[in-house]
């Protein structure tokens, strides 16, 4: 299972995953993570952001993992994670939608990550205290249950680009999540760019 491996998560793919959230921070939100694996670990490329409301509802999540898997798989990435938002502030448990998509994607990807945002380390990143990702890493153990990682201490959980955290400060005050779309909003509008190809220009 993924219990040992490494996880590296680029800039962009990490900021998408926290942008998302901010704009939709009284519902629930998710994503997909894309990368691939390699001899020192698991690289988390890019993000794609999913929902924000009915994140357990089957038909559209196929749908996106489709299109995904589609467009992904031909520039050599596949699906190596799920990211997920709980709806309320306090709540840092994963959940059971959580734990059951995670679940698929580990049928595909053994080692498989699911990130659960961190409302705790994403207030201190204001304080310009945080210089890890503001998220909690949960891999499967041995007993195939969900185990959160690195709660010792150790961060199996690295940002690619050291400066990530401030990048997103800096998103975050101009107010950059506004324009960030996610598959929901796809759906709702198809002008609308599930990829966020020009979130970052």
């Amino acid at each position: 299972m993924g219990g040992e491996s490494r996880y590296e998560i680029h800039q962009n793919a990490y900021i998408k995953l926290v942008l998302h959230a901010l704009k939709h921070r009284t519902s629930a939100v998710n994503a997909v993570l894309l990368g691939r694996s390699g001899s020192a670990g698991v690289e988390i490329v890019d993000s794609v952001p999913l929902f924000h409301s009915q994140i357990g509802l089957l038909p559209p999540l196929e749908i996106a993992l489709i299109m995904i898997e589609e467009y992904y798989g031909e520039k050599g990435l596949s699906i190596v994670g799920y990211f997920h938002g709980n709806e309320r502030y306090d709540d840092s448990d994963l959940g059971c939608v959580a734990k059951n998509i995670g679940d698929h994607i580990t049928r595909y990807f053994p080692q498989a990550a699911v990130l659960l945002l961190d409302n705790k380390k994403l207030e201190s990143l204001h304080k310009g205290k945080e210089r890890s990702p503001v998220v909690q890493l949960f891999t499967k153990d041995a007993s195939s249950s969900w185990k959160l990682v690195g709660s010792d201490g150790s961060s199996q959980l690295v940002l690619k680009e050291p400066s990530a955290n401030i990048m997103l400060l800096d998103y975050i005050s101009s107010e950059k999540w506004k324009d960030i779309t996610d598959f929901d909003d796809h759906l709702d509008d198809i002008s609308k760019d599930w990829l966020n190809s020009e979130l970052f220009n």
